[in-house]
């Protein structure tokens, strides 16, 4: 934990100059413990997970009990109403569910492959449209999709892909090696990797329909997570004017399927692979065109973000971010003993309870000179869709937000020497991090799967592709008691039997030391944030830095 007193000494060195708009060097203040509440964390965890809140699905009478209980306890926190004098930032969402697939056809000279839906292909449309029709549309193989001036990278270079297909390789094209050196950061997944990215690249090129072909190591999930993800409703937030640009259809096939499309074009899948991993790499015309038609229901409905501020006192217009999600899975595929409520204890009533420990923590100790901004964020489980809404439609501007903290799934295991980092390197907020971290006597351990491409999976994200600079830190697998052969244990036995399932319930002989442990690192690093000068950026290189800094020039006040 924090020591009471100050934080360590060596980060004070760091506080070189005021940290104004354009200067390098960090601000660093020094901070006192928090006094944050186990009984509270203990108490919001414990009503949030019961079942009299079914699961905290969005648009239920559970979401209705979650944001009138979240408005409560934020208000006897001591914070105001975040939202112009509102506690709650509409969120509205469309749910849109794809029926009656037509087989993908693959055509061309000599050429009539036929594929069915959900075994070699998986598609959708993010288009409100009754029905979605791609027709002879001409494919182009476009490597790994990456279009990234800063690493002097364009896979679209040369050829326009208006009206026509892409077909892409999923991750980024250093995924294979060993290190964590290469132009995408080796083996180390950047956003470039993700598959939201390449949908929204082929949309940003004008491409009808991308296909990205699966292969399960570089994704990190075998065929059976795209089936089950992609077929059945997809619900996605709502589009408002001036929208980036959407393909008619987005989608993935079969690993040994897009070997056979590419064969079919004359062209191996794996020499393709090969020479997409090199700098250069030019976008290959299959002579091929694809076609598929499929219906649409289109069902709309709004949910809610909670929003409570707790006003800065020498920079109220500059703004520390702490988020976590209050939504999960509400009725779900019955355990054995035939309970249907994934309840969320874990996932992520901790981490919404973390809101509101924190918020009472700062409130005690006094408004620091920055204002603090405590966002539970609906719809995560469908997609980010409340984070991704509220950092399209932010009640606070991107450009006068310092950065943030996210908690998502704080698993109690009893208390660990080290925390695990998921995306370290990337912005110097990790400057923060290791101040508190040596001040609590504790380490940061990478994340152990940087392929997997974890950081760009939960509600920071939203913010961080928008060029806030956010911390993901999840707790340590080093236990005090074990080690980390039993933090891994946990780990494991959380995942296969209490995760996305109705037996993620609330303990009452939970340990909650490591979990306070955590808080006290989230308390001193926002409180160093809320109180600094600094305006902390995304390393030289990172994919979200262009972003930011394009932000802060055209910006008048903040950054």
């Amino acid at each position: 934990m924090i020591r009471n007193g100050l934080i360590a000494a060596a980060a004070l060195a760091l506080a070189a100059c005021s940290g104004t708009k354009g200067d390098n060097a960090l601000d660093i203040p020094e901070v006192q413990k928090g006094d944050i509440s186990e009984q509270t964390m203990k108490e919001v965890v414990k009503e949030l997970a019961s079942d009299a809140f079914e699961g905290r699905m969005p648009g239920s009478a559970g979401e209705e009990k979650t944001v009138a209980y979240l408005t409560k306890r934020f208000e006897e926190a001591g914070l105001q109403p975040g939202n112009n004098g509102s506690w709650v930032q509409d969120v509205p969402l469309v749910e849109i569910t794809g029926k009656d697939y037509a087989p993908l056809t693959i055509t061309g000279d000599g050429i009539d492959l036929s594929y069915e839906f959900s075994t070699d292909w998986v598609a959708v449309t993010y288009r409100e449209d009754a029905a979605t029709s791609v027709e002879d549309s001409d494919m182009v193989f476009v490597g790994y999709g990456i279009n990234a001036p800063e690493r002097d990278w364009n896979d679209y270079e040369g050829v326009d892909v208006k009206g026509k297909t892409v077909v892409i390789l999923v991750n980024d094209p250093d995924f294979a090696t060993d290190s964590l050196e290469g132009p995408f950061n080796g083996k180390a997944m950047t956003y470039y990797g993700r598959w939201t990215y390449k949908f929204e690249e082929a949309a940003r090129q004008g491409a009808a329909a991308a296909l990205i072909i699966h292969d399960t190591a570089p994704a990190s999930y075998g065929w059976n997570v795209v089936e089950s993800s992609w077929t059945g409703p997809q619900a996605y937030a709502q589009r408002g004017e001036n929208a980036p640009p959407l393909t008619m259809m987005n989608g993935w096939v079969q690993k040994e399927i897009g070997r056979a499309i590419l064969k079919a074009a004359g062209k191996d899948l794996d020499e393709l692979t090969a020479l997409a991993r090199t700098k250069g790499f030019k976008p290959v015309s299959l002579g091929l065109k694809a076609s598929t038609s499929f219906r649409n229901d289109v069902r709309t409905f709004a949910s809610q973000n909670v929003i409570g501020i707790l006003p800065g006192t020498d920079a109220p217009d500059e703004y520390v971010m702490h988020t976590a999600h209050w939504d999960h899975l509400g009725h779900c595929t019955p355990a054995p003993d035939g309970d249907d409520i994934c309840n969320g204890a874990v996932d992520n009533a901790t981490g919404t309870a973390a809101l509101v420990a924190l918020a009472e923590a700062h409130a005690k100790a006094g408004a620091p000179r920055r204002s603090l901004v405590f966002l539970a964020v609906t719809a995560e489980e469908s997609g980010l869709l409340g984070a991704d809404y509220y950092a399209a439609n932010p009640v606070f501007p991107l450009a006068q937000t310092v950065g943030g903290i996210n908690m998502d799934a704080i698993l109690v295991a009893g208390p660990a020497k080290d925390v695990t980092v998921v995306g370290p390197g990337k912005s110097q907020l990790d400057k923060f991090l290791d101040a508190a971290l040596n001040a609590g006597g504790r380490v940061a351990t990478p994340n152990p799967s940087p392929e997997a491409g974890y950081y760009y999976r939960s509600d920071h994200f939203a913010f961080a592709k928008r060029g806030v600079p956010m911390l993901y830190v999840d707790g340590g697998q080093d236990l005090v008691e074990g080690g980390r052969e039993a933090g891994e244990a946990i780990e494991a036995d959380y995942r296969k039997n209490r995760y996305h399932g109705p037996k993620d319930e609330y303990d009452e002989n939970w340990d909650w030391s490591g979990v306070m442990a955590d808080l006290q690192l989230f308390y001193g690093i926002g409180r160093m944030m809320a109180m600094s000068t600094s305006w902390p950026n995304w390393v030289d290189g990172d994919e979200f830095k262009a972003t930011r800094d394009e932000s802060c020039a055209a910006a008048e006040a903040g950054c």
